[in-house]
């Protein structure tokens, strides 16, 4: 394998783990302020939707996004209101946000279009294109720092470097700030926070909100940068991989990128049967090449859930002491 087959593979890994690093890092920021949150797929599907639809329709990328984050945020909110202030159980209510996307996405998408669930395709105006940075054509003929820059830093749309952006941001929120520690501390000890004057329900609200966001970019990626329209279950299950990845990464940012850069780069792995071949030797049937993120999902599930420690009070509604 040359060297610029294998940065067409890692380029590859970089877009299809975007949508993942947007939905782990949504999920980390809900599992650290003590919400767990298994509608991160239902989220990015109704944002996926609604902002390849209303792209197709105004001709407008940018309003298709805020449509597509707004519908996240009021699924976001969905979960909030039963999961904070009716005190429910946090797992169905994710499970039916899951659903809800499923069913009404297909729904919408049949009554408004009559495509058999599917959006227009999009183009000019109405999806990201790629961006090219200064000096890509001219470095692209050195090897390998030329090349790399041309191939593999070069050409993604602007919710890419977005989404790398947002996972230092993300530390930095966390780590840094009295915001985030006080958001931690609410997925810790709740009783603590409140104690000390600070509004645990205001906080976790917060939290889900800031969750419904980053879904949301998730999902408009996926039909307006990725791909170029929406169509049924686009999502395929990438926000159940972005929880294997949470905890895989163990609630950290960083550690967090590097898992969902390898999911990406599992893949990538399937769309380039022929760099597996050259590698093993082994002639690896597609199928299972399309399989791997999902076994690598299992696997990491099983390997790591009971070594990775979740927030104390995640899952558990707060209820005010009297």
């Amino acid at each position: 394998m040359d060297f610029l087959t294998l940065l067409q593979v890692l380029d590859t890994s970089v877009r299809l783990a975007t949508p993942l690093l947007f939905a782990c890092l949504a999920g980390l920021v809900c599992e650290r302020a003590g919400i767990f949150d298994i509608g991160l797929e239902g989220k990015m599907l109704a944002s996926a939707f609604f902002s390849a639809a209303v792209a197709a329709i105004s001709g407008s990328v940018w309003i298709g996004l805020l449509a597509g984050v707004m519908a996240s945020v009021a699924l976001a909110g969905v979960h909030g209101l039963a999961s904070i202030t009716f005190r429910g159980n946090q797992l169905i209510s994710g499970v039916a946000i899951n659903f809800l996307a499923s069913g009404l996405t297909v729904l919408i998408a049949q009554d408004w279009f009559g495509q058999g669930g599917r959006t227009p395709s999009l183009s000019g105006g109405a999806r990201f294109n790629e961006i090219k940075l200064p000096f890509a054509d001219l470095l692209s003929g050195l090897p390998y720092i030329g090349q790399s820059y041309a191939e593999l830093f070069s050409g993604h749309s602007l919710l890419v470097y977005v989404g790398f952006l947002t996972v230092p941001l993300t530390w930095w929120v966390i780590f840094r700030t009295r915001f985030g520690l006080r958001l931690r501390a609410a997925g810790e000890n709740p009783e603590a926070v409140d104690t000390a004057g600070v509004n645990v329900i205001r906080l976790r609200y917060t939290a889900i909100a800031i969750c419904g966001l980053l879904c949301g970019l998730a999902g408009v990626y996926l039909a307006t940068g990725l791909q170029a329209g929406f169509v049924k279950e686009m999502s395929s299950g990438r926000g159940f991989i972005a929880l294997a990845a949470l905890i895989f990464a163990k609630w950290r940012p960083w550690y967090a990128l590097f898992s969902c850069l390898l999911f990406g780069f599992f893949q990538a792995l399937s769309f380039r049967p022929d760099v597996v071949k050259a590698v093993t030797s082994l002639d690896v049937p597609g199928q299972l090449l399309d399989a791997l993120p999902y076994i690598l999902t299992v696997v990491i599930l099983a390997g790591f859930v009971g070594k990775a420690i979740p927030p104390r009070a995640g899952g558990e509604p707060y209820v005010k002491e009297s």
